[in-house]
């Protein structure tokens, strides 16, 4: 009776306050805070939460890392280098996500969590940098030395080479689990940072057209594979509170990114599209979503169906919003923020 007399106090004094700093009535935080603490949200586990949490916590990087390879390649904010950190971070966010989430279904089968297993996660990140730097150090150095000797490389065998690197570079990742943790992602988005320091401009410039029309067949293929993995039948089962539940996930996610951001030179549109790019979830719910489900957990059912619903609602939003706002919120190279390069 006490506790949740606290929680009543304490949790519906503060989300009042919340909705008043935003120019809500104070009612609205109070009401909010009796349907979250209510008998009617979601009845699970500590645990089957924390895996819930752990598959709406990661961002969408088939949603986002195209779409900042393009700012690059446009020069939107690239003298912050906005969308080299937003890539960078999202690989991060991602590894982060899928090693908790292995520790807390492992914990909710039964097992426990090893501190060996946080851990892994800056050795992970650590070590696909270094690995992907040295492979892009390696490759650059190669179309160096064959310039140099005259021999002529057509880009669409650059290309090829390059794929090819980033397939073993992702086997890598495979190849050494459980031995030593490393993220091919960010391995392969390392690689690509390397190659365009140290390769002529003009090299680099031709293997991003390349590539760009070849994204042209593989977003078919990934969005339509990603729409596969998607069961739809579950997403009537999860309900208002499911949606509620998003939404709530997506404020703390707006907040934590607000927060890394503090003391940066970021302006404020420049935060704001961050948080934008930060919404999206696609590619990591689809994967590991119905993960729960297939094990036999409890809670795999309402998982799943979350999943679902998170990349129904919020990979549009974050899609649509990183296109229609980055014109105004990022500033184009050698030109002030809103300045449409085609101008």
């Amino acid at each position: 009776m006490l506790t949740s007399l606290a929680f009543i106090f304490l949790a519906g004094l503060a989300m009042a306050a919340v909705c008043e700093r935003i120019g809500l009535p104070r009612i609205i935080g109070m009401l909010f805070t009796g349907i979250v603490l209510g008998p009617y949200v979601l009845g699970i586990t500590r645990v089957e939460a924390a895996v819930m949490g752990a598959v709406l916590g990661a961002v969408s990087p088939a949603v986002v890392i195209p779409r900042m390879v393009q700012l690059m390649e446009n020069s939107y904010g690239t003298q912050k280098s906005i969308p080299q950190m937003i890539m960078a971070g999202a690989s991060c966010d991602d590894i982060f996500v899928i090693v908790l989430f292995t520790t807390f279904v492992r914990m909710a089968q039964g097992g426990s969590a090893k501190a060996s297993d946080f851990v892994q996660i800056p050795i992970s990140i650590v070590f696909g940098v270094v690995l992907g730097a040295a492979a892009g150090y390696v490759l650059a150095r190669v179309f160096e030395t064959v310039y140099a000797r005259a021999h002529c490389v057509r880009n669409s065998m650059k290309v090829i080479l390059v794929l090819g690197l980033s397939f073993l570079l992702m086997a890598v990742e495979t190849w050494l689990k459980g031995i030593v943790s490393v993220s091919g992602l960010l391995a392969v988005v390392s690689m690509a940072c390397m190659l365009k320091a140290k390769c002529v401009p003009e090299v680099s410039k031709r293997l991003s057209e390349k590539f760009g029309k070849l994204w042209l067949a593989a977003e078919v293929v990934l969005f339509v594979l990603v729409g596969a993995a998607v069961d739809i039948r579950y997403t009537a089962s999860a309900g208002a509170s499911a949606l509620l539940m998003i939404g709530i996930a997506l404020l703390f996610r707006v907040a934590g990114v607000f927060l890394c951001m503090a003391g940066t030179q970021l302006n404020k549109k420049e935060r704001l599209f961050c948080v934008i790019a930060y919404l999206p979830k696609a590619t990591v719910q689809a994967a590991i979503g119905s993960v729960p489900l297939s094990l036999g957990l409890p809670c795999g059912q309402l998982v799943l169906s979350v999943a679902v619903l998170a990349i129904l609602v919020t990979a549009p939003i974050g899609a649509i919003g990183m296109d229609k706002t980055y014109r105004r919120l990022l500033v184009h190279e050698g030109g002030a923020a809103g300045e449409n390069p085609g101008a």
